[in-house]
């Protein structure tokens, strides 16, 4: 008994590493979402911009990654998995690169969209890699992995922001320090190439291949003989065709499927998170803070974001997805009706609207945060999943670039109170569509839920 738990655990202890390695293109993604918001204002002065300007700015790298994730589906679906995965942190540290040197916004813009094309295929290749490696038991903590190292990039990022700017004087950092802030992704981006270096493909990529003997190797290694024979018999049984293009992916037998990860992948962004994640200094500012106070609450945002990830990372197994988002979007409504209301009526004190901020951030990061890449990377059959993946990881970051460029606009045109309500109705609806649509997927196996879909025919 004790020999079986033993070898279970080394198993385990492999698949985690594969999925480790897998998810530092979250950590990349962390890591520009957090940078923007210490760099914007330094960037917004040196090149003095306007608010579409400086949307268009911060929202720059989105447009990369949204062709980035629009592509990666029949790249990887073609190519594999992991060669992608190098790919795209190729593309990183060059758009790090060239976002440290610009001497014009135009040559910025250009870099951050090269990078953003990195970004945006590792977020739909990421968190699809651990899925299509992990055991169905702890499949939900392993891509939840993926969402970790996102916010663990903004965490630690924040800290660097810090440190980057308090190094000079305010003419330094105009001068400076944005670029040392942009330019530091070369490290992260440089180690996720090396440590992809000593990863597999992924078992079900290669039974696509038609390549079983190295399919059967790897589930093997991460589940020991015996249930490897039993989920390589269980992926044969499923009936096994050749990719779905992306015509018949919009087939009616593959659109609820499609329909209920496309609309989670855009609830995800809609709802404000990265509203806050890349204007958290300015937003702060509105509240009366001071610069430096302004920074130290950002940094709370991280911590708190980190510390409620790690919740989930425990609770997604146990308690399962759909209940994660339930209660997640409840908690983000109330909370955004009363930051909006804080902004409103001017009589709840800067602390208190902190506070509604990072309960709503806490809210965020135990259910929409994590349960959305976990689901868009499960709920699609084999055939589809890869192009299925691309499809919602591009309206996620359509959405992420609306909501990016709009958002300083939004603050000037409707105020601030309104923008908030706006983000707690879009919460609401979540909730609405959360209870109706979305199916639990805990403990399932992929061709389990495969079936399920057939099901519902």
């Amino acid at each position: 008994m004790n020999t079986t738990k033993s070898k279970r655990k080394s198993f385990s202890q492999i698949a985690t590493f594969y999925a480790v390695v897998a998810a530092i293109g979250g950590f990349l993604f962390g890591y520009d979402t957090a940078v923007i918001s210490g760099a914007m204002g330094f960037i917004r002065d040196r090149f003095d911009l306007s608010a579409g300007m400086l949307g268009w700015m911060v929202s720059s790298l989105i447009v990369g990654a949204t062709i980035g994730a629009a592509s990666s589906g029949v790249l990887s679906d073609k190519f594999g998995r992991k060669k992608m995965l190098i790919v795209s942190a190729i593309l990183f540290v060059i758009g790090s690169v060239g976002s440290a040197i610009p001497t014009s916004v135009t040559g910025l813009v250009v870099a951050r969209m090269i990078g953003g094309l990195g970004v945006g295929m590792a977020s739909t290749l990421s968190p699809l890699y651990i899925a299509e490696i992990a055991p169905a038991r702890n499949r939900g903590r392993l891509v939840s992995i993926y969402q970790f190292a996102v916010v663990t990039g903004i965490f630690v990022t924040f800290f660097i922001n810090a440190a980057i700017a308090g190094y000079g004087d305010d003419a330094w950092d105009i001068s400076s320090a944005w670029r040392y802030m942009l330019g530091f992704g070369i490290a992260p981006g440089l180690i996720y190439i090396l440590l992809l270096l000593f990863i597999p493909e992924t078992p079900r990529w290669l039974m696509k291949q038609k390549q079983e003997v190295r399919a059967l190797d790897i589930l093997e290694r991460m589940n020991g003989k015996e249930a490897a024979k039993s989920e390589l018999h269980e992926i044969m049984n499923l009936k096994e065709e050749e990719a779905a293009s992306i015509k018949e992916v919009f087939k009616p037998a593959l659109r609820l499927p499609l329909l209920v990860g496309v609309i989670l992948a855009i609830l995800q962004q809609i709802t404000g998170i990265n509203a806050i994640m890349y204007y958290a200094p300015e937003i702060f500012k509105q509240t009366g803070a001071g610069t430096n106070a302004a920074l130290t609450q950002t940094i709370l945002v991280g911590v708190v974001n980190f510390v409620f990830t790690l919740v989930a990372l425990w609770l997604i197994d146990i308690i399962g997805r759909k209940a994660l988002l339930l209660i997640g979007s409840v908690s983000m409504t109330i909370c955004l009706f009363a930051v909006g209301y804080g902004f409103h009526s001017g009589n709840m004190s800067g602390y208190l609207i902190l506070f509604f901020i990072l309960l709503y951030v806490a809210s965020f990061a135990i259910s929409f945060g994590p349960v959305v890449w976990v689901m868009i990377s499960e709920l699609f059959p084999t055939r589809i999943r890869g192009r299925a993946t691309a499809i919602a990881s591009f309206c996620l970051w359509l959405a992420d670039f609306v909501v990016s460029q709009t958002f300083p606009m939004l603050l000037e045109g409707i105020g601030t109170s309104a923008t908030f309500w706006m983000f707690a109705v879009i919460s609401f609806i979540a909730v609405i569509f959360c209870i109706k649509f979305v199916p639990e997927t805990k403990g399932k196996s992929l061709e389990q839920i495969e079936r399920l879909w057939e099901s519902k025919r």
